[in-house]
């Protein structure tokens, strides 16, 4: 039934609005960096398959959300967690059901073949090592990585090895291969963006207290509806997944769940005032 449902979506673009007379209408998709890779190549793809051109603007969740508020318009938000689709729908920007893309996990990326083995999270401790980490008032993984350290607690002991609170996922997971930190607290995925330069080191699964999702929902006064439903049902159709897990990302709650099997999943974070 879903395949079915998928395939209508996907026809139906051709049905009007998604198109202006014989002119694809353009989608504008504002999304979080943590799904970078693997919506820029399914926009490709999309855009091969139906027509529509699709164009991405790309950041911290959080400075998305204030672009939408700022632009007033947009197609689909794509926040890298479900905090970030909280905010958007008590700021009213968001409408109707979100759907779930893929899987986040919080880990620990190292440089490839983890030369100071950094094998556990209180190795982030050591003194002299620099870890680093997105700013959390504004990026999804910034707040996770904070979720981690207070409920395992050993903020206070990690803090004064930060170096520096980059604006986005994408500049998390740069801090590696550029020599800016020893070991960055991102996701899992992070290292399938670069394998030649970056690993994963896992957390045990006690020490995750919450799994995030990447969810895809409507921008609020869309302009174009049929264009948005059609996209998303692309990222969840069988070649959009196969684009995901190609990125090492998990589609699937039943993949992710044996990672943190006592995780929350959604829900949301407040940053602790403590914490600035």
């Amino acid at each position: 039934m879903i395949r079915v449902l998928i395939w209508l979506s996907l026809a139906m673009v051709t049905a009007c609005p998604a198109f202006a007379g014989d002119k694809p209408r353009p989608l504008m998709v504002f999304a979080g960096s943590a799904s970078q890779p693997p919506l820029e190549e399914a926009a490709k793809a999309f855009e091969k398959k139906t027509g529509i051109p699709v164009t991405l603007q790309l950041g911290g969740s959080g400075a998305m959300l204030s672009q939408i508020r700022l632009a007033g318009r947009g197609d689909l938000y794509i926040p890298g967690s479900p905090d970030y689709l909280e905010l958007a729908r008590e700021q009213r920007l968001v409408e109707g059901e979100a759907t779930i893309l893929a899987y986040l996990v919080p880990a620990i990326i190292v440089a490839k073949g983890n030369p100071l083995e950094i094998k556990t999270l209180t190795d982030l401790i050591r003194p002299g090592l620099k870890v680093g980490m997105a700013d959390p008032d504004g990026v999804c993984v910034g707040l996770y990585a904070v979720e981690v350290l207070t409920a395992n607690g050993i903020a206070a002991k990690v803090k004064p090895n930060l170096r520096g609170q980059v604006e986005s996922c994408a500049r998390a997971a740069s801090m590696i291969p550029l020599g800016m930190a020893d070991a960055v607290l991102g996701w899992r995925e992070f290292a399938a963006w670069n394998p030649a330069t970056m690993e994963t080191v896992l957390l045990r699964p006690e020490q995750v207290p919450r799994l995030a999702y990447i969810p895809a929902v409507t921008i609020r006064g869309c302009g174009n509806p049929a264009g948005a439903a059609a996209f998303t049902a692309f990222l969840t159709s069988a070649e959009g997944e196969a684009i995901f897990r190609k990125w090492g990302y998990l589609t699937r709650e039943a993949d992710v769940r044996p990672l943190a099997p006592q995780a929350r999943i959604g829900g949301s974070y407040r940053l602790p005032e403590g914490w600035r």
